[in-house]
Parts: structure tokens; sequence; C-alpha cells
């Protein structure tokens, strides 16, 4: 099984935690996300991976320069080539046949062995959709995608689904999207639609997803997981308590947390702070008597006053 993680965006709407840090590797309680997906690929079994790198491409080589157990190869982008560029160039990386192709912005505990093994020779992708308003802009009729962005004209299909972010390509995908330049999947889908080719859709429910492209769903992806969310991803995170917290940390007296607490390796958290939904990354120290509410404090920072729904850099 081979598999594709598009991970070279600019992560423009987390700035400006990703002024510093590749959305890629933003933190989930403590993990690098591109961390937990690989680890994922490893232990369903996939033997080769692809991943693409642009916006602070050195920080990402750095973390993947460890041992895998799967074949792992880095794609480059100098130019950022979008989601259907990218994606050209990864399945270059992997040479014919079938891949897994995830976005790197999302978690989900989705059977991605199982996702991979759904697809058919017949269908040049199959994506998998879910409903979730209110991202629902694919439409499905008869197992197939027949609209994308826009309703199909005529009548047949259902109401709207949302793509996870997770699809398997197929060898005939590759007419479609973009060759050596930049582009967008959505206008290859569309592309190959309008040629006559099967889309496939897979669609599931009952599993656990959540985009992590603004601060307010990074927030949300740890209240959700501390809440006990995701029991099937529990193993790549440990025992999960509420607050969750880092090694060497120093929490002094009197300090308080609501519900949706994460705090990184060697934080401080000064006495009778208090913190409610909100995330600190390794080494911040939050100053005594400090209140955050919906707040991320990235690495290193020290807060010395009390804010509400801010990104502290």
């Amino acid at each position: 099984m081979k598999a594709a993680i598009l991970a070279a965006g600019w992560g423009t709407r987390l700035r400006p935690l990703t002024d510093s840090v590749p959305k890629t590797l933003v933190p989930v309680l403590n993990r690098p996300l591109l961390g937990l997906l690989l680890a994922r690929l490893e232990d369903d079994g996939f033997l080769q991976v692809a991943v693409n790198v642009h916006h602070l491409a050195e920080q990402v080589l750095q973390f993947l320069a460890r041992p895998w157990g799967f074949h792992l190869s880095v794609s480059r982008e100098p130019e950022l080539l979008g989601t259907g560029g990218g994606l050209q160039r990864l399945a270059e990386i992997l040479r014919g046949g079938p891949f897994l192709a995830v976005n790197g912005d999302i978690l989900t505990d989705l059977d991605l062995k199982a996702v991979y093994h759904s697809h058919r020779p017949e269908a040049v992708a199959t994506l998998v959709l879910h409903d979730c308003p209110p991202y629902n802009n694919v439409w499905v009729a008869e197992g197939s995608v027949v609209g994308v962005g826009e309703p199909p004209t005529g009548g047949g299909a259902g109401p709207p689904l949302a793509y996870t972010g997770v699809q398997v390509v197929g060898p005939g995908m590759r007419r479609y999207l973009p060759a050596g330049g930049p582009g967008h999947l959505v206008d290859a889908w569309r592309a190959a639609l309008a040629a006559g080719e099967r889309l496939a859709a897979l669609v599931l429910a009952g599993h656990f997803w959540q985009d992590l492209g603004t601060p307010a769903a990074y927030l949300a992806v740890h209240r959700r997981l501390l809440q006990g969310e995701a029991p099937k991803l529990g193993r790549y995170f440990g025992p999960r308590a509420d607050p969750f917290l880092g090694p060497g940390g120093v929490i002094e007296a009197g300090a308080q947390f609501g519900p949706g607490v994460c705090l990184g390796a060697k934080v401080r958290i000064g006495a009778g702070a208090a913190l409610r939904n909100t995330v600190v990354w390794d080494g911040a120290a939050i100053d005594p008597g400090v209140a955050l509410e919906d707040c991320i404090v990235a690495s290193g920072v020290r807060v010395q006053r009390g804010a509400r729904g801010q990104v502290l850099v």
C-alpha cells in the first residue's frame, strides 16, 4: 500500500502560529500532527509514503529524519504547486497503482487501510465523503460523485456531502492533474467528470474528524479529544487527563484549570493563574494570576496579562 500526504501549504488561516511552525507540525496533545498521521500509516502497514513540503520545509525535513517502518520520500516544492500540482508530483514519486492521499491538516480516526482497499479500478479516484456542514459541496448519485462545488444539472443527486480530505487516487486520475505546474484538485475532479470518468464516492459516518485550519478548530480538536472522543486514537496520546500535561512542567500553588487545557513540555503556570479552553506550547510561561480563555500560547512565550480568544506569539 502507498500513501501521499499533502503538507506543503502555508497554513494562512492559522497565522501567526504558522509564521514560525509549519501547519503540519502544529502539536495536537503535544504530538506533531504529521507524526500522528505517519504513525497511523505505519501501523496500518503502508509500505511507501510520500510527503510534499514548501513552507518552512527545513523544519519538516528535520522532523522526518528518523527511521520509519516504510520507505519515505519527500517532494520539495520551491514553487507551491497547490493541491493538484502537488498531488501530481507525489504520484510521480509513488509510480503507478492506486495510492491513498490525505490532507495534512486534518485529524481523523477513519480506517485508512479499509479506505485504500475500497477503491476499484473502474474509478479514477475514490473520494471519502461525510455529512459535515458547512463544508457540504459534493453531490453524489448511485455511489458516484456527480458534482463538486456546484450542484449538477438535472436530478438524481442526493443532498450535498463534504470531502474529508481523504481519497484514493487511481492511475487514470493523473491525466487530469496539472503536469509540471500549479493547479487545484477541484479543477482536476471537474475535468475528470466532464470527460465521463467515474469518481467513486465512499460515504462514511460515525467517525472522528476535525479540520485544524483555524485557531478555533485547533482549540476544538483539543477540547473534543480531552472529552474522550476518538478512543481509537488513544494509543497515540497515552492517558488523556484534562488538563493534559507535558513532561517537566511546573504548576504553582492555586493555579486553576477549566476544561480543554493542554500544557506542553516545560511550561510554567504561575500561582493563581486560571486557564480554560487553552493550549500552551512547550516552554511557555504564564505569570501568576493571569487568566486565559480560548487562547493558544506559542512556544517560549511569556504571558503577563489575561486574554480571551487570542493567539499569543
